[in-house]
């Protein structure tokens, strides 16, 4: 419950906030299931404030410090959150739903069950953060930062995730359905079981990634990189691969039926047991590749 004096305190102004945050550094804010709807609090310190199940919807928080705080289970929907610092902050079952999140610093934080959906999280550091079965659909991840983040059964469908980084990310079993991958950094990313049906990676770099059993119906590889990529029986059908780079990547059992390789290397690739109807093979580099038998129809 909410400490009566804490929130009397609070709402007395910033200036005497701080001062008595800077005078007792030891006292944890207690603010939980607190009603702070739209009320703005720029810059404010609340390292380590508990604030759970709050209702902080529409409030203001740019530039304000939340570093290890507890908002697990608030409401912070359409917050304003530019540039704030939520490092190792507990946002379990959090609704961020159209928040502003542009430029935070959510690393190591625990997203885990919350909603960010249709956020804006440009720039945003989610490195090493914990975002299983977190909802992240239509929203903005262009340039976020996901390095060695958990992304277990994630939904990402339709989000915008260009020229992000994602290298080392856990997206076993998370659904990237029409998400925009273009020119995002994806090295030995763990994808498997992963939904990227008629998701969009052009140019973007794979290099030894994890692509088991992934769905890649109609997905976009245009001019990516795949070398070393482990894609066994993953589904490609109608896959779009021209230009690609595949070399030494393991394409065992995968169906590319009415894949487009046009102009991909596949140099010493294993595509043993591939299925290969109805392929553009046209102008690929197939020396050294382990070619399928039988069941090559272009």
């Amino acid at each position: 419950m909410v400490n009566i004096e804490h929130l009397a305190l609070l709402k007395r102004g910033e200036n005497l906030w701080t001062a008595w945050r800077t005078t007792h550094p030891e006292i944890e804010p207690e603010l939980d299931e607190a009603n702070l709807r739209g009320v703005n609090l720029k810059g404010i310190n609340f390292k380590f404030a508990h604030l759970k199940g709050a209702n902080l919807s529409q409030i203001q928080l740019i530039d304000a410090c939340l570093s290890q705080a507890n908002l697990s289970h608030a409401n912070l929907y359409q917050a304003q959150l530019q540039n704030a610092n939520l490092h190792h902050a507990n946002l379990t079952g959090t609704n961020l739903s159209y928040a502003n999140l542009i430029g935070v610093n959510l690393s190591e934080a625990n997203l885990m069950s919350s909603n960010l959906s249709y956020s804006d999280l440009q720039q945003a550091d989610l490195s090493q953060g914990n975002l299983i079965s977190t909802n992240l659909s239509h929203t903005n991840l262009k340039q976020v930062d996901l390095s060695n983040a958990q992304l277990k059964r994630a939904n990402l469908r339709q989000a915008c995730l260009h020229q992000a980084t994602v290298c080392h990310a856990n997206l076993n079993h998370a659904n990237l359905h029409q998400a925009e991958l273009i020119a995002a950094y994806l090295y030995r990313a763990n994808l498997y079981k992963t939904n990227l049906m008629d998701a969009h990676l052009n140019g973007a770099y794979l290099f030894h990634a994890n692509l088991i059993e992934a769905n890649l119906i109609r997905a976009d590889f245009r001019f990516s990189n795949l070398s070393k990529a482990n894609l066994y029986q993953a589904d490609a059908r109608g896959a779009n691969f021209r230009g690609a780079d595949l070399r030494q990547a393991n394409l065992e059992k995968v169906d590319l039926s009415y894949a487009n390789l046009r102009g991909a290397n596949l140099q010493n690739a294993n595509l043993e047991g591939a299925t290969l109807n109805s392929v553009d093979l046209s102008k690929t580099e197939l020396q050294g590749a382990i070619m399928p038998k039988g069941n090559v129809h272009p």
